[in-house]
This record gives structure tokens, sequence and C-alpha cells, in this order.
């Protein structure tokens, strides 16, 4: 199905960014939505395509663009979400290692979504499209931790806006190989995708998009049968996609157990068999998003929330706690 959108840039919306014109005069869609619909040619200025969603219009400007809304049968599941908070606008989920947050590429099954709409039905935001509702923001399918959902266009809009401005307050728990230097400050640098692997994302020396990623050192585990081994927090100030497992593969500071941008240690020797034991079969990155805050859309206080480290992230502080000297 194609829906066609037609309207004039107004001059309230003089030398703004396309993409956030179209936004702020037609509730129904996401500012990312929109970068697709640019991104794939099917948006007009005064009859010509564009293809960055940057481009800054002038009063009196034509804008057109068509929306092609898939048919999509998602299936509602009966999965266990673990909800630490609900109320009439918002979700805030624990999302488990393993579990996809919405269908794609393969995964149209037992994903977060396939959850939520056996339990809410249509009582989610459909801005980010049929396959996505409620969707606001996602973490990697081998992350743990909080994302949270919205029940209603109106609260989806409000999140994402904080998100665009980011002004979300994300905070992180990982394990690392290795000790950071320093031990707290900040990494900053261009994430573009890899030239030489697309399915992966890269710091960049130019062209890419900014990212900065704050961190500090919680624990730091060392013996003489253990790996140097660190407990970091990381905190967000921008939202690149694997934006802390790329900057920690920057420093070769590599997460425990991430298949993608981790490095496989191979020497294990006069290492403890339990913990070679553990590592060898950990086979999701180290990684978990622990706190997550907001201006709740209701009453515009801010929110805060926490989610304590997994059963599989507590066994190994434990293991290295045990082991350290």
């Amino acid at each position: 199905m194609i829906t066609k959108h037609n309207f004039i840039v107004k001059e309230k919306d003089h030398k703004k960014r396309v993409d956030q014109i179209v936004v702020s005069n037609l509730s129904n869609f996401s500012r990312s939505k929109i970068n697709k619909i640019i991104k794939a040619s099917l948006l007009k200025v005064n009859n010509k395509t564009i293809t960055e969603p940057s481009k800054k219009l002038n009063i009196g400007d034509k804008i057109s663009f068509e929306n092609i809304v898939h048919e999509i049968n998602i299936k509602p599941s009966k999965i266990h979400i673990n909800i630490i908070y609900e109320d009439e606008d918002i979700i805030v989920v624990e999302k488990p290692a393993g579990m996809v947050v919405h269908p794609g590429a393969g995964n149209y099954n037992n994903t977060l979504v396939n959850g939520l709409l056996y339990y809410y039905k249509n009582n989610l935001s459909q801005i980010n499209g049929l396959d996505r509702p409620g969707i606001v923001h996602r973490i990697d399918k081998d992350t743990s931790g909080l994302i949270v959902v919205a029940k209603n266009d109106k609260t989806h809009k409000f999140l994402s806006k904080q998100f665009e401005n980011h002004t979300i307050k994300r905070s992180y728990l990982v394990f690392v190989y290795g000790i950071i230097k320093p031990l707290k400050g900040s990494i900053k640098t261009l994430i573009g995708r890899s030239k030489t692997n697309r399915q992966k994302m890269s710091v960049l020396a130019q062209r890419g998009k900014s990212a900065i990623t704050n961190y500090e050192t919680i624990s730091i585990f060392r013996g003489k049968k253990i790996p140097d081994i660190s407990l970091l927090k990381c905190i967000l100030e921008t939202g690149r996609t694997h934006q802390i497992r790329v900057h920690l593969n920057f420093k070769k500071n590599y997460i425990i157990g991430d298949q993608t941008y981790g490095k496989k240690i191979k020497k294990f020797n006069e290492v403890d068999p339990s913990l070679v034991d553990y590592l060898r079969v950990f086979k999701r990155q180290a990684l978990h998003a622990n706190t997550l805050g907001f201006i709740h859309p209701k009453n515009n206080n801010f929110v805060s929330f926490t989610s304590k480290l997994p059963k599989d992230l507590l066994k190994l502080r434990k293991i290295l706690e045990k082991l350290a000297n």
C-alpha cells in the first residue's frame, strides 16, 4: 500500500532540515522513518528527488513523498517479558541477552515485539511502522538491559526527540580485557560503516558521525591465574550503532564474549580452569544497559530506572573476584 503526502514549507520552518520539517508537520512520522524514505529516493522537493535528510529548505518549497506500507504479519507470542515499570504512556522492559528487539533479517518470531503484541495488542505506538510497534530505540541482540517502549504516538515522538537531542541518560556495565588508560575519561571519534566489512561499524578519520563515550573503571581483576580484566561503566553522550563495542575495540580493551568486535584470547597459560571454561562458553558480549533516564511525557519530570547485572555476568564477576589477589 502506498500513501502520498504533499505540503508547502511555511515561515516557521524556513531554513530548517527537511527531515525536521516533515516530522514537525506530520504527527505520524518519526525522524528515523523519514530518513529512510529520503534515502530510498522517495521524497521530492519542488519535484526534484533529494537524498540528504539534512538539506535545508525555504519558505514556499513544495515537499512531496510516498510512504510504502508493507503488509506484515507478525504473530503475537506468549513470551515472558520482564517489565520493571509501566503506566498509561510507557513500558520499561529489561531485555535478556539473546532476544532480538524487533522482527527482521530472518528473525520474525520470539522477538520483543512478538511478546509486546501478545500482551498489548494495538495499544502501542505505530510511528515506526507495523513491524516495530512501540519501539523507540533498541539494543543489540546479545546485549542485556533496559529499553523504553511507547504506548502511543505522542509519547513516541516525545521520547524520540530526547534521543535525537542526546538528552537521554544511559549507562552500561561492561567487562573488558586489560586495564583501560586512563582509568577514567572520554572516547571521542567519528563512527561509520567499516570500509572492509559493511556489516560492521568502525572508527573513521573522516565522514563518520560524531560519537562520544564517557567511561570510568569500576573494578580491576588481577591475579596470577587470570588475565587482567576490568569492569567499566560507560555513559553515552551519543547513540551510534554499536558505539561502546566499537570504541572499546578502538582502545584495544576488547569486550569479553563479543563475537564481532572482540578478540579471541587463545593463550590461557596458567589461567585457572574455572575461568577458562567459562570464557570458552561465554558467547555474548559482556555488556549490560543498567540505567535509563528521561523526561516523562506526561508530567515533564525526570525519571530514572536501574537494572542489576544478569545471572551470567554476576557469575563472571564472582569467578573473577574469587581468583583476583
